[in-house]
């Protein structure tokens, strides 16, 4: 069952910073989630939110700053935003790097990330896995390159999601955990997707969800799995 620490080691170190990622690595975790917009100069920026005021000292639309401004703006007073670029360099092929497309005009930037470092440094398609909530950015995805595993995020309706996965032969559903039972995760199986759900925390969540037989859970905590 894969360990898949959700923005980072979220529980421990401030969210998508490269701090959170190594402390992934440090606690053994198969994988890490993150989050992408670009700047207004089109660089992948690591960051959940549109805006930076809830993670940083700063305020205003992530697309309204370059990459050195951005940078210069701080994460607990201490941590700058870091680029995907940074990030795949930090993991170096040491887990999956599971990437979710927020911002516009993300899916083509990212995907050309992934094939320069698949080309130029060693990497597979097998290190990642695309997901998005905005299904026409997987779409987009699949078009550009159809070797790069999807995940088809849902918070609603899991049969909606499977049809769409059928659609673009994602490799994953990722659902909100709450959807989920023995039978619905075994449904997905069947039809050769792997379910990851999120954002799976308090112990007893992870144990419940555990006795589904998923095939990887996405948490704050990726030791309690």
């Amino acid at each position: 069952m894969l360990k898949i620490a959700h923005r980072g080691a979220k529980a421990y170190e401030p969210e998508n910073t490269l701090q959170a990622f190594q402390k992934a690595l440090d606690l053994n975790s198969d994988g890490i989630e993150l989050d992408v917009h670009l700047s207004s100069d089109e660089h992948i920026i690591v960051i959940h939110d549109e805006t930076i005021d809830r993670t940083t000292n700063g305020k205003g639309l992530v697309n309204d700053f370059t990459l050195a401004e951005l940078k210069s703006f701080l994460i607990d007073e201490k941590y700058q935003i870091p680029t995907l670029n940074e990030v795949f360099d930090l993991v170096n092929k040491k887990c999956l790097i599971n990437i979710e497309l927020k911002g516009l005009e993300t899916a083509p930037k990212v995907v050309a990330l992934i094939e320069e470092y698949i080309a130029e440094k060693g990497w597979k398609c097998e290190h990642f896995i695309i997901s998005s909530f905005d299904w026409s950015m997987l779409e987009e995805t699949s078009n550009l390159d159809p070797n790069i595993p999807i995940g088809v995020l849902t918070e609603e309706n899991l049969e909606t999601a499977l049809a769409f996965a059928e659609k673009i032969k994602a490799k994953a559903i990722h659902p909100d955990f709450q959807l989920l039972n023995k039978e619905n995760v075994q449904e997905m199986q069947k039809k050769g997707f792997l379910v990851l759900p999120w954002t799976v925390n308090s112990e007893e969540d992870i144990r419940k969800v555990k006795s589904y037989n998923v095939n990887g859970i996405i948490s704050d905590n990726p030791d309690k799995i």
